[in-house]
């Protein structure tokens, strides 16, 4: 690889490492998996992912293992940005962001960090809600190659439904924009004689020959990230054709993005946060149904053990909110209290957020709500104070993270972590799924979005040991399995990678994995795009990979 590296230096203006270090940082996302690649591409601009992607062309032959996997944060849980080839890394370089306030929208380049964005935009009374826990860490390209969501999906929708174009690079080397088109505009560039008309007669042909099958096969779920999103590409009541729906959430398996043009909303100025104590998970979904019709940004879950974590790492936590530690236990007495009423601790608590464009309408439904609760056994606390109410999103937000970081011996292993069934199947689904996990010695973490039935499930277990690793397969083949019984997607946010991959072909069937395999062969034919993800996979590639290393 010292002579690709060579051959790599004289085509871009960026960087281009095989230093260990580098090789090393680049193995590992947030997953558990470790991959080292061979070279690390650090790309100035779109210009040098272009000859990036025309040099691997070139070579292809030469050196048969060589392919592209575009990185952003490398936040993902999924080992979706590892790779034992290049890895473009998008953050050092590739960071740049505008906004426009009269079309309400942001230009951004792959690696913007979210917090960057954030920064910029927040004062100007606008975000993007689709951000994912780790806002902190991310970045937009991430959260576009992964349609990520959070908290406020719920009421905004997942990222895919913020894109109105992007620009890629397919796999001819050069640079595409890709946007909406009605048919008639469809027919256009379908007439024409490139590369990019091809793609276009190819990809129509497949999803209008296949069009019930593919609309069939759209997850029930409010919520998906499994396989490619076919179901959202063309659309004969509207006639609109839109190759944006398929690169989203794609994790760079048909092209390297090199710039999104997303909608940002205003931020509504009047919030409120009610949070809900339950005894048990059997009530949920009673409250779930009775809360929806308020139209609320949020309804988050944590369990008692993410409670308890927040409780054990709440010096750091306390610094993170910005106060004192004695200040922040003080924060916590009105909830001690609503433990000894309810003579136990939480079994779950769900935080409610509101946020109204009036004071009149967020009081009307801070009321509405706590008159819908009635003859429910749950317990309430109205947070009036910003402060009170950050608390509990900095637990929620951090608690996994600062597990990652204190435990012994045992880690977080997310391989199960972001199922979704529909809300009302959740009392009987759950048991089950946790009982999976207990027979096997596994213990967990759950938290996650009440209102749209998406959970993420973290167990704790110890990699060193060769039985728990080999236990990881067995635990996702069960779970994965109950998953699909009670119709629910594998993963809602967080996509597949190189963990939920292998599932695929259960989750959609045969006949809809297959046009997924199509699909990858129109747009990447030399499987020179992220191989292994969306398509490809196996759950013995994976076995092999797993880090036993923090």
């Amino acid at each position: 690889m010292v002579e690709v590296q060579k051959k790599l230096n004289d085509v871009i203006q960026g960087d281009v490492a095989c230093d260990s270090a580098t090789l090393r940082a680049h193995s590992k996302d947030t997953s558990i998996f470790e991959v080292m690649p061979k070279i690390v591409v650090f790309p100035k601009d779109a210009n040098d992912v272009k000859e990036v992607v025309q040099f691997v062309n070139r070579y292809k032959d030469e050196y048969p293992e060589l392919s592209i996997t575009a990185r952003a944060a490398g936040s993902d849980m999924t080992g979706g940005p590892l790779n034992e080839s290049i890895i473009l890394s998008c953050t050092r370089y590739m960071h740049a962001g505008t906004f426009d306030a009269k079309d309400m929208t942001i230009a951004v380049e792959p690696g913007l960090y979210y917090r960057d964005l954030e920064h910029s935009i927040l004062p100007r009374g606008v975000f993007l809600p689709s951000y994912p826990a780790s806002k902190s860490l991310c970045a937009l390209g991430g959260m576009v190659m992964n349609n990520s969501g959070g908290e406020r999906s719920l009421r905004y929708g997942q990222t895919r439904k913020f894109v109105r174009g992007l620009r890629m690079v397919l796999s001819d080397g050069n640079e595409y924009d890709v946007v909406p088109l009605s048919r008639d505009e469809l027919e256009v560039k379908m007439a024409r004689d490139t590369f990019e008309a091809d793609l276009y007669r190819k990809t129509f042909a497949l999803l209008e020959k296949h069009y019930e099958l593919i609309r069939a096969a759209k997850p029930k779920t409010s919520k998906n990230s499994a396989g490619y999103a076919l179901w959202d590409v063309w659309n004969r009541d509207t006639n609109v054709f839109d190759l944006t729906q398929l690169f989203t959430g794609s994790q760079g398996t048909l092209g390297v993005m090199t710039r999104a043009k997303l909608s940002v909303i205003k931020e509504k100025p009047y919030r409120r946060l009610i949070a809900l104590f339950f005894k048990s998970w059997d009530d949920l979904p009673e409250v779930v149904n009775r809360l929806l019709p308020f139209d609320p940004e949020s309804l988050e879950t944590f369990d008692d053990a993410t409670l308890k974590l927040g409780i054990r790492f709440m010096p750091e936590i306390a610094r993170k909110v910005g106060v004192s530690l004695l200040s922040f236990l003080f924060k916590f007495l009105p909830e001690a209290l609503i433990s000894i009423r309810m003579g136990a601790f939480p079994k779950l608590i769900v935080l409610v957020e509101l946020s109204e464009d009036t004071h009149g309408e967020i009081e009307r439904k801070t009321k509405g709500v706590i008159e819908v609760l009635s003859g429910i056994p749950v317990l309430h606390r109205v947070l009036l104070k910003e402060s009170d109410a950050k608390k509990y999103w900095t637990m929620r937000r951090e608690s996994f993270a600062l597990l990652r970081k204190h435990v012994s011996k045992k880690r977080t292993v997310p391989f199960i972590d972001d199922f979704c069934v529909l809300p009302e199947r959740m009392p009987e689904f759950l048991p089950k799924a946790l009982r999976i996990l207990e027979s096997h010695g596994i213990k967990a973490n759950i938290a996650g979005h009440a209102g749209s039935g998406n959970y993420h499930i973290i167990p704790l277990m110890d990699l060193t040991d060769t039985d728990i690793r080999n236990t990881i397969p067995v635990v996702a083949d069960s779970f994965y399995h109950l998953v699909h019984e009670y119709g629910g997607t594998i993963t809602a946010e967080h996509n597949d990678g190189i963990i939920r991959t292998p599932y695929l072909e259960e989750m959609f069937g045969s006949e809809v994995y297959a046009l997924f395999r199509e699909v990858k062969k129109i747009f990447d034919p030399r499987g020179i795009f992220n191989p292994g993800k969306k398509v490809g996979g196996s759950k013995e590639y994976g076995k092999r990979h797993i880090s036993i290393t923090q």
